[in-house]
């Protein structure tokens, strides 16, 4: 096995640093995320993946909080973010400058996540919604298109974290490779 990297083998910018970062055309948008945990991972993935900002709608908590905190690590510092009173002014929003608006919800004529591809350079917005209802069916109504992350276990959901994980991750292979 190998020898665990140091801070400084690792390469880490600081906040300011990041921030001059060019980063990936996609907007993380939180529809109602009730856990202060919950957006402070979304933070701490988003910066993990060069994601270019987060919206925090409707009762999503917002930074300064410390649970968000606990969990980010920092990365609400570095990561710009936005509230919008309701995730529909958000994805209207997103719409008008160009976004390609994608809900990562179950619904018929999803998009298998294995299948979900973009156009290098595409502007995305990715919506997650509410640990217990998901993402709002006036949110779906008004995506571009709704994604479905495949599962085979017993469970018929992700925990909102896991989940904006995988989707990130997803994206930003997506933008590497093109």
């Amino acid at each position: 096995m190998g020898q665990k990297k140091s801070m400084l083998e690792l390469h880490r910018v600081g906040v300011e640093e990041y921030k001059k970062v060019e980063k990936l055309p996609v907007t993380v948008v939180l529809d109602n995320v009730r856990s202060e945990m919950n957006v402070g991972s979304v933070f701490r993935t988003a910066d993990a993946f060069l994601m270019e900002r987060i919206f925090l709608c409707g009762i999503t908590p917002q930074p300064p909080k410390a649970e968000i905190h606990k969990t980010a690590l920092g990365a609400e510092e570095s990561v710009a973010w936005q509230y919008y009173p309701t995730t529909l002014a958000a994805v209207e929003q997103l719409k008008a400058d160009g976004y390609l608006v994608c809900s990562i919800e179950q619904v018929h004529d999803s998009v298998s996540l294995e299948n979900f591809v973009i156009d290098s350079g595409q502007k995305l917005a990715i919506v997650l919604g509410n640990e217990v209802k998901g993402v709002s069916q006036e949110v779906v109504d008004a995506s571009d298109l709704c994604v479905e992350v495949p599962q085979h276990g017993t469970k018929h959901s992700l925990n909102i974290s896991c989940c904006a994980a995988i989707v990130m991750w997803h994206v930003y292979q997506l933008e590497v490779r093109s």
